[in-house]
């Protein structure tokens, strides 16, 4: 009769019994706000036509533009502390940003802003934002 030691025995249960970690690539858009899709994805939006960026995680940032057009990028990797600092800059030499420009994530070093991270941007999508009915 074989014999099973007490610890091996409780490590083998606490095991089957630990959560299951969801993969969070799996949805890069995960707790930004839920769009639905209004045309086709874009390689190249009009600079000069952004009103603001929402940076909603570390691959997904909403471009707003003026007139009420929003594109929703998700970025081909994560980009490190982009999520933290909500900031990024670009050097492009026309009036337009497009993919696979670089952003670069400004950080904030004693109230100097400096370039980090250099992350390359995905197609822009066409969105709208989809509104909770249930909140009316």
């Amino acid at each position: 009769m074989q014999k099973t030691h007490p610890l091996i025995a409780v490590t083998m249960v606490a095991a089957a019994c630990a959560p299951v970690e969801r993969d969070p690539d799996a949805d890069p858009a995960a707790g930004a706000p839920e769009v639905r899709v209004v045309g086709e994805a874009q390689s190249c939006i009009n600079r000069p036509q952004i009103r603001q960026t929402m940076v909603r995680s570390d691959r997904v940032i909403d471009f707003e533009m003026r007139g009420g057009k929003v594109y929703r990028n998700i970025l081909p990797s994560k980009c490190p502390g982009i999520s933290i600092e909500r900031a990024f800059t670009y050097n492009t030499t026309i009036d337009q940003l497009c993919t696979p420009e670089i952003i670069y994530v400004l950080t904030n070093i004693g109230g100097v802003p400096q370039r980090g991270a250099g992350c390359g941007l995905g197609k822009f999508i066409p969105v709208e934002y989809v509104k909770d009915d249930k909140a009316d």
